[in-house]
């Protein structure tokens, strides 16, 4: 059920078929205008702006990104292009027209070694080509248009599309034995929680009208903390009570799973501003693993 009112104007969601975007158009509405590439395609600005005279939305939602944490690293100009440079101009265009936007953002933009939940006050310091290409987008929105909102996540997984739930149910039907990073510290999302979490932010818009308190950076992601191996034994065991067998899941170090961009160790982030200025608490994310798990298996039923 959609938190937004059904008889106002559109809301215009970049990301395609996105994990985000996905969860936007299921639970908005139809009011919810999804774009994606050919037509809206940050590679190419003139398209943005004929998506905005096209759909004259009342808002925005900036689902779109380059995701690939480690193609980035030998792929800079793209990821700056889809992450900053590509997201400010959407910015810009937006405020010229009056319109808020909602510019979604990752805890990569943490080096992983505070210790404690990230606030938003605390300084970036991202140590991949993706973390600092997203943080320079946070920063370059923010200066492009006085309306927007920008919301951190982290570790987002859905029933649909391609993430880590998704791919550990996956390997699981199919091996006995599985090993999975267990030093790397976060909060898992789903997207449909962060899609909710939106549509309410959006609703408080609408009902009370956009006030430059709203403006700026907002974490966003599942209440509670786990690692990746925590993350696939809880999916793997949610999976099990729909009969997949439960394999044997054994935590390894980062260092026995190289990667070209280092991970976070420890990206844990606060949600309490979120609470506090929209009152908007994101769900334990047990119980939200274990509502994709069920959507995951009903698919297949």
């Amino acid at each position: 059920m959609s938190r937004l009112a059904q008889n106002g104007g559109p809301i215009l969601v970049t990301g395609g078929k996105g994990q985000l975007a996905t969860s936007l158009v299921n639970l908005g509405g139809p009011r919810i205008r999804c774009v994606g590439r050919p037509d809206f395609d940050f590679d190419k600005p003139e398209t943005i702006a004929a998506t905005l005279n096209a759909i004259k939305p009342v808002a925005v939602v900036n689902a779109a990104a380059w995701t690939a944490v480690d193609l980035a690293e030998s792929e800079q100009d793209g990821a700056a292009r889809a992450n900053a440079t590509g997201p400010e101009e959407l910015a810009r265009l937006c405020a010229e027209h009056g319109i808020p936007l909602i510019h979604v953002s990752t805890d990569y933009v943490f080096s992983g070694d505070k210790g404690a939940p990230y606030v938003e006050t605390d300084p970036v310091s991202p140590e991949t080509v993706y973390g600092r290409t997203k943080a320079e987008g946070e920063s370059k929105v923010l200066a492009a248009n006085p309306k927007t909102i920008v919301l951190r996540t982290s570790w987002v997984y859905s029933a649909h599309g391609k993430n880590f739930v998704r791919t550990m149910i996956n390997a699981g039907a199919k091996n006995p034995a599985l090993k999975v990073v267990g030093d790397q510290k976060g909060n898992p999302t789903s997207s449909d929680d962060l899609a909710d979490a939106i549509l309410s932010i959006l609703a408080v818009i609408e009902k009370d009208g956009w006030k430059d308190s709203f403006a700026g950076i907002y974490h966003a992601c599942g209440t509670g903390e786990t690692t990746w191996h925590g993350l696939a034994v809880a999916a793997l065991q949610d999976a099990a009570t729909h009969g997949q067998t439960m394999p044997d899941v054994t935590a390894i170090r980062t260092q026995d799973w190289p990667t070209p961009a280092k991970r976070p160790a420890d990206s844990r982030m606060d949600n309490s501003k979120l609470t506090r200025v929209f009152g908007v608490t994101m769900p334990a994310w047990q119980e939200s693993v274990r509502k994709t798990v069920h959507q995951i298996f009903a698919q297949t039923a």
